[in-house]
C-alpha cells in the first residue's frame, strides 16, 4: 500500500512521542497518532518506541502514513429503538448482538449502517480523521452489551460529545449480573488496564496499563449460586473495562465467555451487561440531559429463572 513519509527533527527535549507526532500531523486525532506509533509507523532514530516515550531532543523521527482508502459503508434499513432525537443528536437503545461500526468480519448490519439509512447527512463525516472516521459515533458498546449509546448528527455536535467523553464528564451507569457477589455492598475497583499480551482480543489488569476506575453497588443478591445484580458506574472508559474489572475481583459477568467461564452455567447468547443510564451536557443547549433504559425482557427472564 502506498505510504506518505514524513521526516521530523525534535527541536526540544521532554516531549511525549505521541504529543510531538500529533502536533506535526494536521487533521489527526491523538488516538490516531497513538495508533500509528503502536503499529510501528513511527520510528525514533530508526527504532520503534511506546506512545509515552520521552524525547531527549535532536532525534530524527520518521512517520509513515498509510494512504487512506475511501471507505464504502452502505446504508441499511435496520430497525432501531430511538430513545431521543433532535436536529443535532440521537440516543439509541442498542440491542445485544449489534456491532457498533463496520470492521473486519462485520461489514454490514452494524449501527453505523442503520444510522446512515436513517440520517443520510452522516455520510459527510465518512473518512474524516477529525470525526474519527466513524460517522456520528462518539463512544462504543460491545457487541454483546445492550443499552444506551449517543451519536452526533453533525460534526460540531460529534466533536463536542467526544470531548465530553474524553474529559470524563459523561455519566455512564450499567447493570450487570455477576457470577459471585462482591465482598462489600459498595466499592471501587481502581486497577490499570492494558491489552493482554497473551490474548490480543482481551484486556487485562496490568501495572503498565492505563488508569481505570469502576464503582459498583449491589442492588440484589437473591439469586442461586451467590450471584448478584450490581449497578456499575464507569469513572474512566477503557475497552472492556467492566468485564475486566469484575473478573479481576473474582466476580465475572454472567454470560461472559471471554473474561468468565468458557462453559457458562447459565444459558445465554450474550453477557449480562446493560448500559442503563447515560447523562451528558447537550452540545447545543448546554443543558444536562439524562436517559434511562430498563433491563430487556430477556435479561429479566434470566433473573427470574435464577431466583
Amino acid at each position: 500500500m502506498p505510504k506518505e513519509q514524513l521526516i521530523l527533527l525534535v527541536d526540544e527535549p521532554n516531549h511525549r512521542l505521541d504529543k510531538f507526532v500529533l502536533a506535526h500531523l494536521n487533521g489527526f486525532s491523538r488516538a490516531q497518532a497513538q495508533s500509528l506509533i503502536r503499529e510501528g509507523c513511527v520510528l525514533v532514530d530508526g527504532a520503534a518506541r511506546k506512545t509515552g516515550y520521552k524525547l531527549k531532543g535532536g532525534e530524527r523521527i520518521t512517520v509513515r502514513i498509510p494512504q487512506r482508502e475511501e471507505t464504502s459503508v452502505e446504508p441499511e434499513d435496520i430497525p432501531l429503538k430511538i430513545v431521543y432525537e433532535d436536529a443535532h443528536l440521537v440516543v439509541i437503545d442498542k440491542r445485544a448482538g449489534m456491532v457498533v461500526h463496520p470492521g473486519h468480519g462485520n461489514e454490514t448490519g452494524t449501527l453505523v449502517n442503520a444510522l446512515l439509512a436513517r440520517y443520510p447527512e452522516l455520510a459527510a463525516m465518512m473518512d474524516d480523521p477529525e470525526a474519527g472516521e466513524r460517522p456520528g459515533i462518539a463512544h462504543r458498546l460491545d457487541r454483546g452489551t445492550s443499552g444506551l449509546i449517543v451519536a452526533g448528527r453533525d460534526k460540531p455536535t460529534l466533536l463536542e460529545l467526544m470531548a465530553q467523553f474524553q474529559a470524563r464528564t459523561v455519566d455512564k451507569v450499567y447493570l450487570a449480573l455477576l457470577e459471585k457477589r462482591p465482598a462489600s455492598n459498595r466499592g471501587r475497583v481502581d486497577a490499570p488496564i492494558a491489552r493482554d499480551p497473551r490474548q490480543r482480543k482481551r484486556m487485562a489488569v496490568r501495572r503498565d496499563g492505563k488508569p481505570a476506575e469502576t464503582e459498583f453497588e449491589v442492588l440484589d443478591d437473591d439469586f442461586q449460586g451467590d450471584r448478584a445484580l450490581v449497578k456499575l458506574k464507569l469513572l474512566t472508559g477503557r475497552t472492556h473495562q467492566i468485564r475486566a474489572h469484575m473478573a479481576f475481583i473474582g466476580c465475572p459477568v454472567v454470560g461472559d465467555t471471554v473474561y468468565g467461564r468458557r462453559k457458562q452455567r447459565v444459558r445465554m447468547k450474550r453477557q449480562f451487561l446493560h448500559a442503563h443510564e447515560l447523562a451528558f451536557d447537550h452540545p447545543v443547549s448546554g443543558k444536562r440531559v439524562k436517559f434511562v433504559s430498563e433491563l430487556p425482557v430477556g435479561l429479566r427472564s434470566v433473573m427470574d429463572k435464577l431466583r
